[in-house]
């Protein structure tokens, strides 16, 4: 593993890229709300997926071709605009393919060529990446889970996860839907050891968040 990495990126600043045994991840922020873009490169084959085109459309796209050919799809976590302002532009410079949640596909203005279900899986070159839907953000935010074999998992949470706390819900009905899923399909099932890869900000291991998931509950946010 690339020990260089921290996850730590600025709008405007360079690429970091975490080399694992199977996986190059390379983190990106764009945009005014400082948006995180990952590009998910197989080490075998040099297929890519790029999730989030955010914004800054020509700095996404030239992330696509970091480390190889275009990427050949990319995944929109959810449906809010901050998520896909870039999509359009970087599709029709790459070509690549359009995925996202089942429940939110309809909410991006780009066609989703296809839709994901919780529980399917997202290949990348020799890859499979687990799809886990986190309900409450918005109706269909999809988070992807990689197992490395170097031990770890690494999963990528769009704004249904961030150190210290789920992404915003706007009543309390979605919100108790979004905890529920996060304990039930993340938390109670990958360990502490598990490094995730947020929307916006710096990245963090679901061990470090694991003590304060009643605090979350209790607070309601």
């Amino acid at each position: 593993m690339n020990d260089s990495y921290s996850g730590e990126v600025v709008v405007g600043g360079p690429v970091d890229v975490r080399e694992l045994p199977g996986l190059t991840i390379a983190k990106l922020a764009v945009g005014k709300l400082s948006n995180n873009v990952y590009l998910l490169r197989c080490r075998a084959t040099g297929e890519a997926l790029l999730i989030d085109a955010a914004d800054e459309a020509d700095r996404v796209a030239a992330l696509t071709r970091l480390g190889g050919a275009p990427a050949q799809a990319v995944l929109t976590t959810h449906l809010h605009a901050d998520h896909w302002q870039a999509l359009a532009s970087v599709v029709a410079q790459t070509g690549a393919r359009t995925l996202a949640g089942a429940d939110d596909a309809g909410g991006i203005p780009v066609p989703t060529d296809r839709v994901l279900h919780h529980g399917e899986t997202v290949h990348v070159g020799e890859l499979e990446l687990t799809v886990i839907t986190l309900r409450g953000h918005t109706p269909g935010s999809v988070a992807l889970h990689y197992q490395d074999p170097d031990g770890l998992g690494h999963l990528f949470t769009g704004d249904a996860l961030f150190p210290g706390g789920p992404g915003r819900t706007t009543n309390p009905a979605d919100f108790t839907s979004l905890i529920d899923d996060l304990e039930e399909r993340v938390f109670g099932v990958y360990p502490d050891g598990t490094w995730f890869y947020p929307g916006h900000g710096n990245d963090s291991t679901l061990g470090l968040e694991r003590p304060q998931l009643a605090e979350w509950r209790a607070r309601g946010w």
